[in-house]
């Protein structure tokens, strides 16, 4: 009976998931350059029929496994070339995620705590934005978790050498193996990483030989071999590019996205906002010696918190020694502390009535400075900022401001601790829009559906896409057209040379650019603007713009008049 209301419970949580990600998901324009990227990547395994050899703008792309193209193909093929097929697979896996950690939190400390740890990782702020967006971080953190997550159900057994342990290690293998072919052999050095350490502080590594090792390591290479051995043997190389160049160099001298050490602090403190607040609170209580009626024993609430440690200390760890970092790479560290978080909301009506009142009042105290702080940076900043986003930002502020006083108002009392509690997650939740919002209001920054739209027109024909000293990685998505690089190599020249002589879509030299625009065949050329001067100067027929987006004008030399919207474009290049 308790098994049939767990998956009761957890298809609810998958439901009430799927409800907060999918609307609107596809509303957005695709990000420069992951989304744009990785869109592109799958539109042209569907175009191309080929599923092995992963490609960009038609150049070979080794940078990373296949799993999000394959998933994100097929959403393609379901629903079109379009933001929303793209998106898809990111959101169905972080509900995977939510589900898998609630999951986990029930095992180790009953269904309200599962509820609360579905609750705190699916209204997390960097949970949400990244539940959205087309990259490949949320395929590995759910795959990770997973893992994670039925390695420990093996672990609760007896023995691992039970059937039901064997099972779970069976599973916890399959895991492992997708999160490679989501990212790479990262998700099996971190998953063995935090098994291993957790086994040797419980006194467990003896345990190691009653693995079904043999067996996990026939499924994990049945699974993920096929695709290396394919890709090696179409692409001799690959391996040394991938293993040597992308991952261990990558992670030993890379400078790209560079930041210090500290940089995930601030990721996690404002990622899991304001549920950070609660961990300290369930963290104590795990280890607490204080036994409750239907509660935990001591001992296996100490053993669950070492395992929820070791997790996010690792993955943490592992991602702040390299300088480059992104934030989604903490993805994978997020659902041990969304599982202590909710040990601590679930153990809230047990907190004498002035400690409760403290943490009550910190986290009010805290959401008015910073909604106060937010409005002295918008105000401060009127002139470099949107005015849009500033006002997006204040709003926000000001929604989760307003829950936690009210959580406040209603936490001074014990009776009321479950009111106060859905006050600070309404407000959460009443931020969601909010945060679409600030998507769409920052997509001049780094979007370019609007300028593809303005040049589809002038397209006609065998007239030719390019990008001078830039590559947009969106734009072959949205105009269906391969872009022609002009002296810009980037990522697409590391897997082969560029040879420009040997390629009509590399032009090598601006004297190449000038001959090929003055021959009479027709092009449009993207530039950033601080190079419209110089090209306007150097280029004959000069060039006419016909869209802008961003920072980028498209530029044009064919017989076509501009759109009457080219006009606000002149203006602005007037004054760039």
């Amino acid at each position: 009976m308790l098994a049939a209301n767990r998956s009761l419970r957890l298809t609810i949580y998958a439901l009430l998931a799927v409800i907060l990600y999918l609307p609107g998901l596809g509303r957005p324009a695709l990000w420069e350059p992951d989304e744009g990227r990785y869109a592109e990547i799958a539109r042209e395994m569907v175009l191309s029929g080929d599923y092995v050899t992963p490609r960009d703008d038609f150049e070979l792309y080794f940078e990373k496994p296949p799993l999000a193209y394959w998933a994100e193909a097929a959403a393609i093929r379901i629903f079109g070339p379009n933001e929303f097929a793209v998106r898809l697979p990111a959101a169905l896996f972080s509900v995977g995620q939510v589900v898998a950690t609630a999951a986990l939190a029930e095992v180790m400390f009953g269904a309200t705590a599962g509820f609360f740890a579905a609750l705190v990782l699916a209204l997390s702020p960097l949970f949400f934005g990244f539940a959205r967006f087309a990259t490949l971080d949320p395929a590995l953190a759910f795959f990770l978790t997973a893992a994670l997550a039925t390695f420990y159900l093996a672990a609760r057994e007896d023995s691992f050498s039970q059937p039901s342990a064997r099972r779970w290690m069976l599973i916890s293998a399959a895991m492992l193996a997708m999160g490679t072919l989501a990212k790479g052999p990262i998700a099996l050095l971190l998953a063995g990483a935090i098994a291993l350490a957790w086994l040797a502080i419980e006194h467990r590594l003896r345990e190691i030989v009653r693995m079904p090792l043999v067996w996990c390591g026939l499924i994990y290479a049945a699974i993920v071999l096929p695709w290396f051995i394919l890709m090696e043997a179409r692409n001799p190389g690959f391996l040394r590019f991938f293993f040597i160049h992308e991952h261990l160099e990558r992670y030993t001298t890379s400078s790209e996205h560079g930041w210090g050490p500290w940089f995930f602090i601030s990721i996690v403190l404002g990622g899991m906002w304001p549920w950070i607040f609660f961990v300290p609170l369930g963290w104590s209580a795990m280890r607490a010696d204080d036994i409750l009626p239907n509660s935990v024993p001591a001992s296996s609430r100490r053993s669950d918190a070492s395992f929820l440690a070791i997790w996010f200390i690792v993955i943490f760890v592992f991602f702040s020694i390299p300088r480059s970092k992104l934030g989604s790479y903490i993805l994978p560290a997020l659902p041990p502390l969304a599982i202590v978080a909710g040990y601590g909301l679930a153990r809230l009506r047990a907190v004498d009535d002035s400690s409760r009142r403290r943490l009550f009042a910190l986290i009010a105290i805290a959401n008015l400075v910073l909604a106060s702080a937010v409005f002295i940076f918008v105000e401060l900043a009127r002139g470099p900022i949107n005015a849009a986003l500033g006002a997006d930002a204040l709003l926000i502020a000001t929604v989760l401001a307003a829950g936690a006083v009210v959580m406040y108002a209603l936490g001074r009392n014990a009776s009321r601790v479950t009111q106060a509690i859905g006050a600070l997650a309404l407000a959460m939740l009443a931020t969601v829009p909010l945060s679409a919002r600030i998507r769409e209001d920052a997509s001049s920054i780094s979007t370019y559906r609007n300028l593809a739209r303005a040049v589809q027109p002038y397209l006609a024909g065998d007239c030719a896409l390019a990008s001078y000293r830039h590559y947009v990685q969106s734009l072959p998505f949205y105009t269906r057209r391969r872009e022609t690089r002009v002296e810009y190599w980037g990522e697409l020249s590391e897997v082969s040379p560029p040879t420009p002589t040997k390629s009509p879509f590399l032009i090598g030299s601006e004297g190449r650019l000038r001959q090929i625009w003055s021959s009479g065949s027709c092009m449009v050329l993207i530039a950033n603007d601080r190079d419209l001067k110089a090209l306007d100067d150097s280029l004959k027929p000069a060039p006419v713009v016909v869209g802008c987006g961003g920072k980028k004008f498209a530029l044009y030399n064919g017989a076509l008049a501009p759109p009457p919207s080219a006009a606000a474009c002149l203006e602005i290049s007037v004054k760039k």
